[in-house]
């Protein structure tokens, strides 16, 4: 199966059709008025429905075994077609489409079984993914190309060509996924001084998003938080929190880092770990997501000074 591990839970919905054509009004009349030999139709086939959405992946290799928290099945009559609607949700890692599609085929399906003696002429037809939302894809990055970013990575080893980089390489890669552009990508020591100067460089340059990677843990020379802390004008609990419970999930040394996250004026400052799987995590937990912050900010930053107060 698919390695879902990296991704996060989240609401996930599907909806899927499926139509069932009989061949006479004798038909249709017979189920409204629930003279079918075989018992009531919508009912027994919601049953049906039901069941194979839960059973989805016992059936299908590839699906993973998750959480159904809702299920509803309506029925339309149109003429002498049986119109099938099923909504699935879920809030897991991965959506249901393919169960809202295997629950509307198994309703057909049972439909078709019960009219069968009443009924030569049916046809199963039109099954198909109507709707789907939840995930990651529905929160991309909605400014294009416009974004910037600046990535530092504050480590002393790094900085004397004692050791590779690979945390910022992995920022990047993600961030140029995402269409950012990259202005800037230093290596410098661990020193306040150096660390607010970037602040200030970027920020009056109005880059959006301040990366720093490295200093967020607890020996002498992490100093990224002590040296970030008095450049923020406000702080967002809710994205430090994220990436711990998202670390905390997979490590459990992730409670100990001081991962920070806040605003200076119009740009976003990020410090995330140093270690290669500390930052790819970090950017997994909060990206896309977290660039909805410049909808705001930028949005702000466009409001005409002219405009009245309501």
């Amino acid at each position: 199966m698919v390695d879902i591990s990296p991704k996060s839970n989240s609401l996930r919905v599907a909806i899927a059709q499926a139509i069932v054509s009989t061949s006479s009004k004798e038909t249709i009349t017979a189920i409204q008025n629930d003279l079918v030999p075989k018992g009531n139709v919508f009912e027994m086939s919601k049953a049906a429905g039901l069941l194979a959405v839960k059973k989805t992946p016992d059936l299908l290799p590839d699906c993973h075994p998750l959480p159904i928290e809702s299920t509803a099945i309506t029925y339309d009559i149109d003429g002498l077609d049986i119109i099938i609607q099923i909504t699935v949700k879920t809030i897991y890692k991965t959506g249901v489409e393919v169960e809202a599609m295997h629950g509307a085929s198994v309703i057909a399906l049972n439909i078709y079984d019960m009219l069968k003696p009443l009924d030569k002429g049916i046809e199963i037809k039109g099954i198909k993914l109507i709707h789907k939302r939840g995930g990651k894809s529905d929160y991309k990055n909605e400014f294009g190309s416009e974004l910037t970013a600046a990535v530092i990575v504050c480590s002393d080893t790094i900085s004397a060509g004692q050791k590779e980089d690979k945390a910022g390489k992995k920022i990047i890669e993600k961030l140029e996924g995402l269409n950012i552009k990259i202005k800037d990508y230093s290596i410098i020591p661990d020193e306040i001084s150096e660390i607010q100067d970037k602040v200030d460089l970027h920020s009056n340059n109005k880059v959006d998003l301040i990366i720093f990677t490295g200093g967020t843990g607890l020996s002498s020379r992490d100093k990224t938080p002590e040296a970030l802390l008095p450049k923020i004008e406000r702080r967002i609990p809710g994205i430090e929190e994220t990436i711990r419970s998202y670390g905390q999930d997979r490590m459990p040394y992730s409670m100990l880092s001081r991962s920070i996250a806040g605003t200076l004026k119009n740009s976003l400052i990020l410090a995330l770990p140093g270690s290669t799987n500390g930052a790819k995590e970090s950017m997994d937990a909060i990206f896309p997501g977290v660039l909805h912050v410049f909808k705001v900010l930028k949005g702000a930053r466009h409001d005409s000074p002219s405009k009245p107060n309501n």
